[in-house]
This record gives C-alpha cells, sequence and structure tokens, in this order.
C-alpha cells in the first residue's frame, strides 16, 4: 500500500516535467537558424554583378554614340545649297508679299560646335500696290544679302543636330526696275539702294550620311530699306554637304 502511493506521486510530479520539457523542445525547433555569412553575401554579390553588367552596358552605349557624332561633327568645313520663303512689305502703306529665295553658304568650325557662315541669298517677289493710273498692279521686286555671323551647335545627336545662328551685313534692293520707268515710289515701293541686314535663326539638321545631310531653318530676317524697319518672318532649308575632318 505503502509503495502504490509512492508510485502514485511520483507520477504526479513527474507529468508536468515532462509537460515543461516537450514545450521547451518545440519552441527551440520553431526559432529560425540563423544565416551563415556566405548566404548572406550571395544575394549581394549577384546584384553587384547584375549591376555591373548594366553599367558596362551603358558604357558601351554611350562610347558608340560619342564615336558616330565624333564621325559626323568633326569636320572643319560644311557647305549648303538650298531655297526658302520670306513675308516682306515692301512699302510702308503697302500689305506683306510672299518672296521666294534661293540662297547658299559656307561654314568654317573650329570644333564640334562653333563655326562662322558665310551666307548669300536672293530674293524675289510680286506685291500688289493697288489700282493706280499707271496701270502696274504687281510689279516684281527683288533683294541680294551677304552676311556673315557665328553658328553654334547646342545639341548634337548621331541623327540631327540642333544650332543657332546670327548673322549681318549688306543687302541690295531692286524695287523699280519692273515699274516701266514710273519708278518704284510712285507705286509705293521703296526706293532702289543698299542698307544693312541681319538675320537670327534655328538650324535644325537631319543626317541621312555621316557627311550628308537636309536642313530647316525658321528665321527672322531684318533690313532696313527706305530709312524703315522691315521685320520679316521666314525660313530657308536645303542639303548640308560636310567635308574636311578636323
Amino acid at each position: 500500500m505503502f509503495s502504490f502511493r509512492r508510485l502514485a506521486l511520483l507520477l504526479a510530479l513527474g507529468l508536468p516535467a515532462v509537460h515543461f520539457l516537450q514545450a521547451q523542445s518545440s519552441s527551440s525547433s520553431s526559432v529560425p537558424a540563423t544565416p551563415t555569412s556566405d548566404q548572406a553575401q550571395q544575394p549581394d554579390a549577384q546584384t553587384q554583378a547584375g549591376l555591373s553588367v548594366q553599367a558596362r552596358i551603358r558604357a558601351r552605349r554611350e562610347q558608340r554614340r560619342a564615336a558616330a557624332i565624333h564621325e559626323i561633327y568633326d569636320h572643319r568645313y560644311e557647305g549648303y545649297l538650298g531655297a526658302g520663303y520670306l513675308r516682306f512689305r515692301p512699302g510702308t502703306t503697302l500689305q506683306r508679299v510672299n518672296e521666294y529665295n534661293w540662297n547658299g553658304g559656307f561654314t568654317r568650325y573650329f570644333d564640334e560646335r562653333l563655326g562662322v557662315t558665310l551666307d548669300g541669298r536672293g530674293y524675289y517677289g510680286t506685291p500688289f500696290v493697288g489700282l493706280n493710273t499707271y496701270a502696274v498692279t504687281k510689279p516684281a521686286i527683288s533683294q541680294y544679302s551677304v552676311l556673315l555671323g557665328p553658328t553654334y551647335r547646342f545639341y548634337l545627336q548621331p541623327k540631327y543636330s540642333i544650332s543657332g545662328r546670327v548673322m549681318g551685313g549688306y543687302a541690295q534692293g531692286n524695287f523699280s526696275g519692273d515699274t516701266n520707268g514710273i519708278g518704284g515710289v510712285n507705286l509705293g515701293l521703296y526706293p532702289d539702294g543698299s542698307t544693312f541686314a541681319a538675320s537670327a535663326s534655328v538650324v535644325v539638321e537631319y543626317n541621312v550620311a555621316p557627311n550628308l545631310g537636309v536642313r530647316i531653318a525658321p528665321e527672322y530676317f531684318l533690313t532696313g530699306f527706305g530709312s524703315t524697319l522691315q521685320n520679316s518672318l521666314g525660313y530657308t532649308g536645303g542639303i548640308v554637304y560636310r567635308f574636311g575632318k578636323q
């Protein structure tokens, strides 16, 4: 009887200890294993390798772009020839007339961006001078100019470029040659003569080959015929040929 009671007492004391040991074992097994230093460094190494490959790809792409830009814009000389359009007022009391022109020029570049341009052009139009006793209503007029000034390429890409150009020089106007001796002044036109001329334009060039391109240049054109100012807007365009490496 005494031994049975002692056995029951031991069982009563041992059951809580068993439950406590099981709880400790389960909690220790649920704690995640701490990664080793090699495992922690492996994702970082993969990320750095991916970034390094992308950086090399970008660097090679930029090198190819720089080489293409140098191949196109490293020419010392550039010549162009084309045509253009201008809205011009041929007399202080007359309405504006559409004038069409030929133009050609030559640029000497000192590096890939900066050059000096010499430009020549001729403008032709037939303004309406109104009904008059002379029976001359649309005489032909013409102007010619020679301009010189700096050109600067401020945006370069392998396929195209954008430049700014400012020029000044001399203009000759012929306003009476088609008036049958009446004189342009009698028809409201400016008198024949020479004056100053100035031009400011933005030149956009598209390259079809390293030494060949096409251009369009919206332009502001200022002249001083008849002791007045003619503020004209228009554009020029044409073919560009580059030659002579720097």
